[in-house]
């Protein structure tokens, strides 16, 4: 693409990195502290965007790694935003509701003054929620002495949050599959699809997908997963999940109980690994990062994989599936719905305004469908892959809006 070194220099690093010691008055009286991170890495487009997470293995290379994403991600589909992402060394499992208040009011205390609507607005991560967030809004607010429901966004629907927002990825990825059905010729009803995940983005997705007609042939949660050439019911495994139980094998027109099943019959179990190299149309990646190394990569039998995973394929991985002539619509562009509802949020707050879910939606689809076609066709125009087109059109984004003093 020709990028202006002096370009290239900026966006080797972020702009600027805090890290910041949290001490926090536990239940039995003892103070601990907590190590806080946030990596704020490019707003040529606008504000700062990225999550906060809750993790005991958050690193500040990870904090920077994920800033960088973010700002990609954010250019992808053309918001104006730009990217960050934030981090606290905890296991927040191990804490009691008011030490999880405490700590999260006071990490806010050591950055508020580098956050803001007009500056960088956080949202939630891995083990943060719309609770955590209307603390952090809420401790905001009493720093600056005045109202600014747009510093955040993943807020509960009561607070502020965006109608819509719960289903967004999955909805973004939907919208990027219909496009690449476009673009290949795939019809819905012959065309098999395996989700790995049944969280929030893959229980969602398998749903959106089943409805458009595609067949969901294998599901998996963190216990395993259910695998029927004939297609499995998205609605009767996650209400068997929310129940507790394990996904099992639950086909389409009832349930089967799987001892009952012949051992060549159409049902089987399958483990998180085994679904990854099932014979289907789409994979969906839709769980956790590093699903598709090197090591597995070849046993790969899918002919087009849609990341709703954050970074589900590793380097190593992309590179041979480029070579086996896979398609992989990455997660910058397929999981980006997200964030894309997420600065409806800031703009509905910002405006003192309140979409219906509807409104979102219809505002999303032309989004999401323009930053395929715009992904798409760069990836053409350089005769590369389409993570690859999604980098090269964000940079040049964030490049024609850098100011080089």
């Amino acid at each position: 693409m020709n990028l202006d070194k002096n370009i290239y220099e900026i966006l080797k690093q972020p702009d600027r990195v805090l890290t910041v010691s949290i001490p926090v008055k536990m239940d039995n009286g003892e103070v601990k502290i907590f190590t806080g991170y946030r990596s704020q890495y490019n707003n040529a487009l606008g504000p700062y965007k990225g999550g906060i997470r809750y993790h005991w293995n958050v690193t500040l290379d990870e904090v920077k790694a994920l800033s960088f994403w973010m700002t990609i991600k954010c250019a992808t589909v053309n918001i104006p935003m730009g990217g960050s992402k934030g981090g606290i060394i905890v296991n927040p499992k191990e804490l009691s509701p008011g030490e999880l208040e405490r700590m999260s009011r006071g990490y806010i205390q050591k950055i508020w003054r580098e956050i803001g609507s007009d500056k960088d607005v956080p949202a939630p991560d891995v083990y943060t929620n719309p609770t955590i967030m209307g603390w952090m809004r809420d401790e905001f607010e009493k720093l600056i002495g005045k109202k600014d429901p747009g510093v955040i966004t993943g807020k509960a629907i009561a607070d502020g949050g965006s109608e819509g927002r719960e289903k967004a990825t999955a909805q973004g990825g939907v919208y990027c599959v219909r496009e690449l059905a476009k673009k290949k010729g795939l019809k819905p009803t012959e065309t098999t699809v395996a989700v790995q995940g049944m969280g929030n983005v893959g229980g969602y997705m398998a749903k959106l997908l089943a409805k458009d007609g595609y067949k969901i042939v294998a599901l998996s949660d963190s216990k395993g997963g259910v695998y029927n050439q004939d297609g499995v019911d998205p609605d009767k495994a996650e209400e068997i999940k929310k129940a507790g139980g394990m996904l099992g094998c639950y086909c389409l027109g009832g349930v089967c109980a799987l001892e009952e099943m012949p051992k060549d019959g159409p049902c089987k179990h399958v483990s998180n690994e085994d679904l990854l190299e099932l014979p289907v149309d789409i994979l969906v990646p839709a769980a956790l990062e590093n699903q598709i190394t090197k090591e597995n990569v070849g046993r790969v039998k899918a002919k087009y994989i849609v990341e709703m995973a954050n970074g589900p394929t590793t380097p190593e991985a992309d590179e041979l599936l480029k070579e086996r002539g896979i398609i992989v619509v990455p997660d910058v562009l397929a999981n980006a719905g997200g964030v894309t509802v997420s600065c409806f949020e800031w703009e509905q707050n910002n405006k003192g305004e309140r979409w219906t879910e509807e409104q979102v939606l219809a505002k999303l689809e032309p989004m999401m469908v323009n930053a395929f076609n715009e992904v798409w066709d760069t990836a053409e125009k350089y005769g590369v892959t389409l993570r690859e087109g999604a980098f090269v059109k964000a940079i040049e984004r964030v490049a024609n809006k850098t100011v080089i003093k």
